[in-house]
């Protein structure tokens, strides 16, 4: 679980979601699942938990993309501290977390991309982000 810098947003793996306690201390008030090859996570009914069965090759829904990226946007314009969990924590949960940064402050998904990366080990697949660019663009 890495802290996005200077944001209320973390991306992690589903390993992180076990460390109920460490979640809790960090101040994380809500999940966001992007795996769709993992359990959903198991947490106590104060933390919200939002589940978006996610693949990496590219062939998921616009729809479900653009609402797992303008559920971590809502968060983040609420204030509300969130990680953003995939299989790896370095493709589907770094590409989302930057969306929602790209949504919730108005820029553009590379620059947020960048800041996403910057926080810690990444491996991006060019089709996910790219069929992630062509639903922000709608």
């Amino acid at each position: 679980m890495r802290k996005i810098n200077g944001q209320l947003l973390w991306v992690g793996n589903p390993g992180d979601t076990l460390n109920v306690r460490g979640i809790i201390d960090a101040g994380i008030e809500a999940v966001v699942e992007v795996a769709d090859n993992e359990p959903p996570a198991t947490l106590p009914r104060e933390i919200v938990r939002c589940r978006f069965p996610l693949s990496d090759g590219g062939d998921n829904s616009a729809w479900l993309l653009r609402l797992a990226a303008d559920t971590v946007a809502a968060f983040l314009r609420a204030r509300i501290p969130a990680i953003v969990c995939c299989s790896g924590g370095m493709n589907r949960s770094v590409c989302i977390a930057a969306a929602g940064l790209s949504i919730a402050n108005g820029h553009q998904l590379d620059e947020t991309l960048i800041e996403v990366i910057g926080s810690g080990p990444a491996d991006v697949s060019p089709r996910f982000l790219a069929q992630l660019r062509d639903v922000l663009s709608q």
